[in-house]
């Protein structure tokens, strides 16, 4: 089954920059029983590629597990040799989405600009990331929007929280990455837990 389809009931990526595999096992197990089916384990936390080896074996199939802050193509094959199956990149780079592509993984790269997005998409992308969401707002999304091809997935990352959602969504926006405002190094798994559940149900109340 397709990336965008296994999450399609709940777009929402969980975003864990920080996180270590002592914690990696009970925050992912929270996050799905919160109704997340995406987990993000930026590289530039500790030890990522075990975290992501412990998450994959504790919820298996429930969720999708990869990484973030995925930056060249040797980090895109060590991801893939640890269990991920999804490449999030802060740019666009047409190398690593390529290699994201060979290695049989789903590719979201961010984009700011046209010239980027259309970019990522030539190389292959399976969708896109408006990052960082901070620098703009949901009018910005809506003409970018009206060029970009109309079956193309754009998921907003920076600064969201449940009670923004909503104009974003408006925009077209089809998804959500979700960092700080979700989960933070030591914070414990039944809050993260909770938070879960409070974007899910902003998500359904809008989507």
């Amino acid at each position: 089954m397709a990336f965008l389809d296994r999450i399609s009931p709940l777009p929402l990526v969980a975003i864990l920059r920080g996180i270590t595999p002592a914690e990696a096992e009970a925050v992912a197990l929270a996050l799905v029983e919160g109704g997340f089916t995406c987990l993000e384990v930026p590289l530039n936390s500790p030890d990522p590629f075990e975290s992501i080896r412990r998450m994959r074996a504790a919820v298996g199939a429930r969720a999708v597990v990869g990484a973030g802050t995925v930056l060249d193509t040797d980090a895109v094959r060590q991801v893939k040799a640890a269990g991920g199956e999804i490449i999030i990149s802060p740019n666009a780079y047409p190398a690593v989405i390529r290699e994201t592509k060979r290695q049989g993984m789903a590719s979201i790269p961010a984009f700011f600009t046209p010239t980027e997005a259309f970019s990522a998409l030539d190389a292959g992308a399976d969708a896109l990331k408006l990052f960082p969401a901070e620098g703009a707002a949901p009018g910005y999304l809506k003409a970018i929007r009206a060029v970009l091809p109309p079956t193309v997935a754009v998921f907003v990352v920076g600064g969201v929280s449940p009670d923004n959602m909503k104009p974003w969504i408006e925009a077209g926006a089809a998804g959500f990455g979700i960092g700080s405002s979700l989960y933070k190094p030591g914070r414990p798994a039944r809050e993260v837990k909770q938070l879960a559940q409070d974007f899910a149900n902003a998500w359904r109340a809008h989507a």
